[in-house]
């Protein structure tokens, strides 16, 4: 929740505001639904995107570490443009229009390079295309995710995560739909799909939410009353009466990672690693159903829709059990599924096998997605820096985009497509052991 400022008493001296109830107890249905709505609007192009954005390489490209390098790397591009756009955000938060108009003027810009990725006739226009959704979208992609801490009080917000998170898997179905009524009959048609939906959520959702952000954005409370939710399993000690003014978002990334061993940087490797092997299923999906299952293009990019209907039914009540169990906890059971749900696929590499595997290791994601934000914004020092904190979740994730999707690439050119799966368990292992290092670091304690 945001602060609010001090009021004076009549011998000037400063007391602390009374906050108001509803605020700090309730969140506003409407204002998640909104916000759910923007992130459902942003996240149908993205999936879009991994799911048949290879396969246009694969046009011209033939090695799958290749396809995954260059999956990587347009993803990594957010590294480089998150920190100053987060930052920016922080700044226009307390203002008429928000981070609104970041979102808005991004999603415009990037439509155009998206829509023109199926008339690309040669590898270097498709690059360009490629690279200049990349760099636009990746923009502002953490500024709508972060639009949710200006509308939710702060012990709300890992259910309020559930609710976009569900949002988000809705996004899932959609383009697994689209790859499988649209793509084989048309691919520039598939490819205007998204972005046109994307163009028209963002409106309704600014329209219902952001034209009124001044009166619906929470108002600020004293800046020496605690800002975490209780039983929250990574508050941090630090006093936010102290909390440090941050004149830029380089300073802001320095106090985050001043500690090599702090729960911080802990939190962000752990994000790196899932994040990376989550893309790289994702981005390598389409091919593995085309060259071990013998499925064609729009049947294998739909096999990611029983997978979406999972994470949709399980993310909201992982969302309220994971405040009792603990996020840590929570997100360190979540790999473990999703380590099974891979074994499974190798073990039985059919199209149920990959329905069973795609399932287990959605809801095992989705463990992960609920509470990955949630657990980092609850360590930020101030809840002015939300935005720029978000961009340390990006950078993480954006690391991990980057180079998970041409890892698992390369170990398929070793290997072969049918040992994928137990490859990506490999790499999966590598990161349960992460949380469990992180859960040691930061023991948590179950609310009450």
């Amino acid at each position: 929740m945001l602060n609010r400022p001090d009021a004076p008493t009549p011998g000037g001296s400063p007391t602390l505001a009374p906050p108001a109830p509803a605020a700090g107890k309730r969140m506003s249905a409407s204002a998640v639904l909104w916000v759910t709505l923007a992130v459902f609007a942003q996240e149908s192009v993205w999936n879009f995107y991994d799911a048949q954005v290879p396969e246009q390489l694969r046009e011209y490209v033939t090695s799958a570490g290749v396809v995954g390098l260059i999956m990587g790397l347009d993803h990594s591009l957010g590294i480089f443009t998150q920190p100053s756009v987060g930052f920016l955000s922080d700044r226009l938060v307390r203002r008429r229009a928000g981070r609104w108009p970041i979102v808005l003027i991004g999603a415009v810009i990037a439509t155009v390079p998206f829509v023109l990725i199926p008339w690309a006739g040669s590898l270097p226009v498709l690059m360009v295309c490629v690279v200049g959704f990349a760099l636009v979208a990746n923009a502002f992609k953490g500024v709508t995710e972060t639009l949710i801490s200006d509308y939710v009080p702060t012990g709300n917000l890992s259910k309020a995560q559930g609710f976009i998170k569900a949002g988000v898997g809705l996004t899932v179905i959609i383009s697994s739909l689209i790859s499988l009524l649209v793509v084989d009959r048309s691919l520039h048609l598939a490819f205007a799909i998204p972005p046109a939906l994307m163009l028209v959520m963002l409106g309704l959702s600014w329209m219902f939410l952001g034209r009124r952000h001044e009166r619906a954005v929470l108002p600020e409370q004293p800046t020496n009353s605690p800002e975490r939710p209780t039983g929250s399993p990574e508050q941090p000690t630090n006093n936010h009466e102290d909390a440090p003014e941050f004149t830029s978002p380089w300073a802001v990334l320095r106090d985050a990672l001043r500690s090599p061993s702090s729960p911080t940087v802990l939190l962000m490797i752990g994000i790196f690693c899932f994040s990376g092997m989550w893309t790289a299923l994702r981005s390598l999906n389409t091919p593995y159903g085309t060259e071990v299952l013998g499925l064609t293009r729009g049947e294998a990019g739909g096999l990611a829709l029983p997978g979406a209907v999972a994470f949709l039914v399980c993310v909201l009540p992982l969302a309220y059990v994971s405040d009792r169990l603990g996020q840590l906890r929570a997100m360190r059971y979540g790999v473990g599924l999703f380590v099974i749900g891979l074994l499974v696929g190798f073990a039985v590499p059919t199209v149920p096998g990959t329905v069973v595997s795609t399932v287990l290791s959605a809801t095992g994601y989705a463990s992960f997605a609920v509470n990955a934000l949630v657990a980092l914004w609850n360590l930020a020092p101030t809840k002015k820096v939300l935005g720029t904190y978000t961009a340390l979740y990006t950078i993480a994730s954006s690391a991990g985009l980057a180079l998970g999707p041409a890892l698992l690439g390369l170990t398929v050119d070793l290997t072969g497509w049918r040992y994928m799966m137990l490859n990506a368990a490999a790499f999966a292992v590598v990161t349960y052991a992460v949380f469990t290092l992180l859960a040691r670091r930061a023991p948590e304690r179950s609310v009450a």
